[in-house]
């Protein structure tokens, strides 16, 4: 099962979409409104969300101090914190795993214990994947941590085989591994694709959280030790780059999100490719509940709130929070495999997330004096 190492990370980079940081190209037909939506800290004008006459967005005076405080803020309280957390839930996953396959099959409840906790690690890297900049991208961790979207079903082959060519699979193997048969969607396929984990399946299981979670604890380690120059925090007094990379990253989480687990999968507004995020294990609410409610913390932060509350003219906080309210309110109200609810559901929820969209494009990024980037993904 071993591949060329440098073909199969192509192969994962290629199949899931993304290389990096780069992302789908825009649209002839959008090019006019994503050129309205780069915007210079002097000269923000926009539309607004409910209508297309444009509105002046004055941008809020932060200074390099302010900066800097709310970055360390974010890399202490938000981004250090969710890799951390994506670590232990894999940790947990491994020790589950070794105490449960010590007989000849894991079923019932014992099996139930482990989904149940792939779940949790699930939605702990769900948050973590806001940060779509640093060392989980820079080393394209981020695809053997999570392949996904899985376009061509490469993952559930790819791990039969794996187990079936390796019954006695360790760690160290694995890591020799393509992304394929990584991460959090090759756990999900062992943990669901049967009624039972026989021998070789729980080595499996046994390696690829061991595997998970010493890469999830290398990256946190290296934004413990390297926030300062990973979040630009120390070049603050020179420009807003930091700040920069920080929103737009969450807006990246966003349209990420609302493309390729939502719109595409789900053929909103267009023909259907691929699938919705945990569609084996039936739990694609959670993933998507996991990162809306991490968008809501992230953009109603009362840091960031108390910034943006220098411009009394700017209402575009609370706007968010209803509007992220709202979104998490009808989710609640889907099924657990958001692929089985009616049309109107799904249309409903993809609209909601173009609500959000909108408000953090027109209105969020101008009045932070900031430009929306070129990693999102789709229009508004």
């Amino acid at each position: 099962m071993k591949k060329n190492h440098a073909l199969m990370m192509a192969l994962s980079a290629l199949s899931a979409g993304i290389l990096i940081s780069c992302v789908k190209p825009v649209d002839e037909n959008q090019s006019a409104d994503v050129e309205s939506q780069v915007v210079a800290p002097d000269t923000a004008i926009n539309e607004t969300i409910t209508d297309d006459q444009a509105i002046a967005i004055t941008p809020v005076d932060i200074s390099a101090d302010t900066q800097k405080s709310y970055l360390t803020h974010v890399a202490d309280n938000i981004v250090i914190p969710a890799y951390a957390n994506a670590a232990k839930q894999s940790t947990l996953l491994h020790e589950l795993a070794q105490k449960h396959c010590q007989g000849t099959a894991v079923s019932g409840d014992e099996l139930q214990a482990l989904r149940d906790q792939w779940l949790v690690l699930a939605q702990a890297w769900a948050v973590a994947e806001m940060v779509n900049f640093g060392p989980a991208t820079e080393s394209m961790s981020n695809l053997y941590i999570n392949y996904y979207p899985d376009e061509r079903g490469l993952i559930h082959s790819g791990v039969a085989d794996l187990i079936a060519a390796n019954p006695n699979l360790t760690p160290a193997q694995l890591q020799g591994e393509s992304a394929i048969v990584q991460g959090v969607p090759g756990l999900e396929e062992a943990l669901y694709a049967k009624d039972s984990l026989d021998a070789a399946q729980c080595a499996y299981v046994i390696s690829a959280s061991s595997a998970l979670s010493d890469r999830l604890s290398t990256i946190t380690t290296d934004w413990q030790n390297n926030a300062t120059t990973l979040l630009a925090i120390n070049k603050t007094a020179t420009g807003d780059q930091g700040l920069n990379q920080w929103i737009n990253s969450l807006l990246s989480l966003l349209e990420i999100m609302k493309t390729n687990a939502i719109d595409q999968p789900l053929g909103l507004t267009g023909k259907a490719k691929g699938h919705v995020p945990a569609s084996t294990a039936g739990q694609s609410r959670a993933i998507i509940n996991a990162k809306i409610a991490t968008l809501n913390k992230a953009l109603t932060d009362p840091v960031l709130t108390a910034i943006l509350s220098t411009n009394q003219d700017s209402n575009v906080g609370n706007e968010l929070s209803t509007a992220l309210s709202d979104t998490t309110t009808l989710l609640a109200q889907m099924p657990e495999d958001i692929a089985t609810a009616d049309k109107a559901a799904q249309q409903d929820l993809f609209d909601h997330l173009t609500t959000v969209t909108r408000l953090m494009k027109r209105q969020l990024i101008p009045a932070l004096g900031l430009r929306v980037g070129f990693n999102s993904n789709d229009g508004d």
